[in-house]
């Protein structure tokens, strides 16, 4: 564990994995003012032995990537981002054990009390035998469903309701594979199964919606979890493609946590590839809207002026620089699991 005089002076990091987000977390380390770039994990052959900066786009950096676990442990990094599309406990445990703080957006450690016992106890001992902390956090979850709702109710003091909407507008994104074949845009609408969208919405942010409620004593009795589609109008051209009348063109999936009976925490994500569907629904442009019922009403709009041309650089950071910006907290807490709850307000060294 370091102290937080370390959010002055440089935090040796390692980056895991590199995808979309990862990338992106990966050039925000390198330029970081307060943070040093010491190693990184790939999965991929391809990658293996390329440098840093050749992976993400920036100049040189002398740090090579690794497929090895025992380069990284050789490192001792004072902190690890975990960017894998899944979690190795088993791996995160030997980081842990050595000492090694980390910070990750996956999404099952936003709240220790709802994790499967037995991999919460190995990740809690893993933490007290190295003095490290392990911290989730990200765009959504995280961001949105925890840090804004926090500093909404913080002028509050009597809360009815707070719900928080997610549109992402997915038209201008080309990749057919993610559109057409993960995300089931463009199918028959009879074709569509909502358990998986389900099961993963509740998986997600059940628990992230949970450290807010019990921040602000009103814990939850229920998360719950539906999702629909609708279906577009007309015949529409999109980045990826083509979809056809009558076909997938918008879902929605909504996590629900209930209070004593009520619908207390409410987040919605509504994915489109066009606004003119069937049923109609209010599908805004992309970005958040968040409505807080209770003694101070607040309704709150965040958009993204950015071109759809931009649009592909600049989405990534939403999710991968609030992580970067928390390493020297999460450094400085003590060992365990730590929430957003347990950590100081996480402010951005943009010097």
């Amino acid at each position: 564990m370091h102290t937080l005089a370390q959010r002055s002076s440089s935090c040796r990091v390692v980056q895991w994995a590199t995808g979309n987000i990862g990338l992106c977390s990966l050039r925000a380390v390198i330029e970081h003012p307060a943070l040093d770039l010491v190693g990184v994990y790939v999965y991929s052959e391809a990658k293996e032995g390329r440098d840093a900066g050749d992976l993400c786009g920036s100049a040189p950096t002398g740090v090579f990537a690794t497929r090895e676990i025992e380069d990284i442990l050789a490192l001792r990094p004072d902190c690890v981002l975990y960017m894998a599309d899944r979690a190795n406990i088993d791996d995160l445990c030997r980081l842990l054990e050595a000492g090694i703080n980390v910070v990750t957006t996956r999404s099952e450690f936003h709240r220790p009390q709802i994790m499967k016992p037995d991999v919460r106890e190995r990740i809690e001992a893993a933490c007290r035998r190295g003095g490290a902390s392990l911290h989730s956090t990200g765009s959504s979850p995280g961001f949105i469903t925890e840090a804004m709702p926090l500093v909404l109710t913080s002028i509050a003091r009597r809360l009815d309701r707070l719900t928080i909407e997610e549109y992402a507008d997915m038209s201008s994104r080309n990749s057919p594979e993610l559109i057409f074949g993960l995300m089931g845009f463009g199918r028959d609408p009879e074709t569509f199964d909502p358990r998986g969208a389900e099961a993963h919405g509740a998986s997600a942010f059940a628990g992230s919606l949970g450290v807010v409620a019990d921040a602000i004593a009103m814990p939850l009795d229920d998360v719950s979890a539906v999702a629909e589609v609708a279906v577009a109008r007309h015949a529409v051209e999109i980045a990826a493609g083509r979809i056809e009348a009558g076909t997938i063109g918008a879902q929605r999936m909504q996590v629900t946590g209930m209070h004593q009976g009520r619908p207390l925490l409410q987040f919605s994500a509504n994915w489109y590839l066009t606004s003119e569907v069937e049923p109609s629904w209010d599908l805004r442009q992309t970005g958040w809207h968040l409505m807080v019922e209770g003694d101070l009403p607040l309704d709150v709009e965040i958009h993204f002026p950015v071109s759809p041309e931009e649009w592909a650089a600049t989405s990534p950071g939403i999710t991968a620089h609030r992580p970067v910006n928390a390493i020297p907290y999460v450094c400085a807490a003590e060992p365990g699991i730590r929430t957003s709850v347990d950590l100081p307000q996480i402010v951005a060294n943009l010097g």
